[in-house]
């Protein structure tokens, strides 16, 4: 389906929302950046631009420094990957949540969610170690009665299996939960799993345009949902 702008009379009568983290929560890439340049000047590389780390965003670590080697022509086998792979995990755990903000509106879109009764998850490629620490600094994290991260189950998103699991917590098949996201790894996850799924006009998309992305709909912001989403 072609992703469209938001125009009311539109709704989505579910019971649970589940955010990705990355980009749709939370504006996670200047301490991502950070980190992937911290790693590089331990291996004797020049740093690299935030716009060029944004690219690789959302798929997990191994995936965004694979693909950052792949066009920087670093040599995998030339490298101890999973040497330099934890050593991102220790620059990244110091520094996980230094400049890390939320969105505009997610604050206030989460508060009317859970006062509408709406269950509220977080639905990350994230793992739990990083995951965790930056959903309670930024005081977000009683919100989530579920969070379900990239090492939650055998497989993440984009496979259907993450969704499928958490609407089972839920005890609701996967069509009444509404998966918000900003890329293709969540749009693909729950067209997958057979839910509905939004966008948010920011975030990642790894290079895609956000036309291209196949969501029931585009939001304009956080807030939209609170008019957009009706409990089941």
């Amino acid at each position: 389906m072609t992703a469209q702008s938001v125009v009311p009379p539109v709704f989505f009568e579910v019971s649970v929302v589940a955010f990705d983290l990355d980009g749709t929560l939370v504006d996670t890439l200047p301490d991502l950046h950070a980190a992937t340049n911290l790693t590089l000047h331990d291996m004797g590389y020049e740093a690299v631009s935030s716009r060029t780390v944004r690219q690789y965003i959302g798929q997990g670590i191994e995936y965004l420094l694979k693909e950052l080697f792949t066009e920087l022509n670093i040599s995998h086998t030339a490298i101890n990957f999973d040497e330099v792979a934890r050593q991102f995990r220790i620059h990244y755990a110091q520094h996980v949540c230094d400049q890390s903000a939320l969105f505009p509106g997610i604050a206030n879109a989460l508060e009317g969610l859970k006062s509408s009764g709406i269950g509220l998850a977080c639905l990350t490629n994230k793992s739990e170690l990083f995951t965790q620490p930056i959903l309670k600094k930024l005081e977000i994290w009683d919100y989530f009665q579920e969070v379900v991260c990239g090492d939650t189950f055998a497989k993440r998103k984009p496979d259907p299996l993450p969704l499928i699991e958490l609407a089972a917590r839920f005890d609701v098949g996967p069509s009444r939960v509404l998966m918000v996201g900003d890329s293709k790894t969540d749009t693909a996850c729950a067209r997958n799993a057979g839910a509905p799924v939004v966008c948010v006009p920011y975030g990642y998309r790894s290079g895609m345009a956000l036309t291209e992305l196949d969501c029931d709909l585009i939001l304009n912001d956080a807030n939209d949902l609170l008019r957009l989403v009706r409990k089941a």
